[in-house]
């Protein structure tokens, strides 16, 4: 008995690249990655690559921003039925649970802000950072210094994810 395989959809293509992708461009950056070593990783040719996504670098962009948007969507996630004095912390530990979880997305995002030497992902990164920082103080409206604090110790805990040190007495709103 033969088993028929459905072809992927272009969107669902797509998907599996940018899977590929956060892998290859978090540890190797926009110049490091290899487009073959993607290509090769999603199963498709390095022209199909480029079909898809025109340049590495605008697959490298399509990853940033999905990264941001994740960032994104577990802060949304974390901040349901929160009130203001709960809400950083509430933020703060999904964001800890996250970089202890999923090293790929801390590494990448680390490599798109050493990135932001190129305009395009410059512009990028200060978008998706941007939502990050609106969001945050909308729903929490704590005051900006309050803000700051909460993403200055967001940083800190990204540089302490990336070399695996002990996040003990690092919370985002002591």
């Amino acid at each position: 008995m033969s088993t028929v395989t459905r072809r992927q959809s272009a969107e669902e293509r797509r998907d599996a690249v940018l899977q590929a992708a956060l892998s290859e461009f978090a540890t190797g950056g926009l110049r490091g990655a290899s487009a073959d070593a993607i290509a090769q990783s999603a199963g498709i040719s390095q022209p199909y690559l480029f079909r898809l996504f025109g340049t590495k670098k605008h697959l490298f962009l399509a990853c940033v921003h999905r990264g941001f948007r994740q960032t994104l969507e577990l802060f949304q996630q974390a901040a349901v039925g929160q009130g203001p004095d709960e809400i950083f912390e509430a933020m703060g530990n999904a964001y800890m649970e996250m970089l202890e979880g999923d090293r790929t997305a801390l590494l990448l995002q680390l490599q798109a802000y050493a990135a932001c030497y190129d305009d395009e992902v410059r512009e990028v990164v200060r978008e998706g950072f941007s939502e990050l920082w609106t969001y945050v103080a909308r729903v929490s409206g704590k005051d900006e210094d309050e803000v700051r604090r909460f993403f200055a110790v967001g940083m800190l805990l990204n540089v302490s994810a990336a070399m695996e040190l002990p996040q003990k007495g690092l919370r985002p709103c002591e």
